[in-house]
């Protein structure tokens, strides 16, 4: 894992609704980037509804919440409606952006949070405690 700070790699990938999100497109906002495993598991469903619950206050403070895994997008939008999820969801399906942002990770796609400068730094990694997928 690479000492923060570090330069946020730039991504380019779909969300829930198949429209192409990049890192340019947060500019200029906090953003919290979370890595989960997959779409619609406990473990992963009890961070997504946490970060749901947690998301107005965020926004208070000026950050935003977005989540990615290498589900499709379509599976993201049966996620996200069925938990009320209040956040944008990318699909890295090709698990390159995931590769690229957790570097020395052994599995992609751990569960991750990743705390964003509006200046796109990353100034915070926080890893799952939770064995659960």
């Amino acid at each position: 894992m690479k000492q923060v700070p570090y330069q946020a790699p730039d991504f380019s990938l779909p969300d829930e609704n198949g429209e192409v999100k990049t890192l340019a497109d947060f500019k200029g906002k906090w953003l919290v980037l979370y890595f989960y495993p997959k779409d619609d598991t406990p473990g992963c469903t009890t961070e997504a509804c946490s970060l749901r619950d947690a998301r107005d206050g965020l926004m208070e403070a000026g950050a935003e919440v977005v989540g990615i895994s290498k589900d499709q997008a379509s599976d993201h939008e049966k996620f996200k409606a069925k938990y009320k999820l209040n956040f944008t969801l990318l699909s890295d399906s090709e698990v390159g952006s995931s590769k690229h942002m957790v570097l020395g990770v052994r599995r992609c796609l751990a569960k991750r949070e990743f705390y964003v400068r509006p200046s796109s730094l990353i100034l915070r990694v926080k890893s799952s405690k939770s064995g659960v997928a």
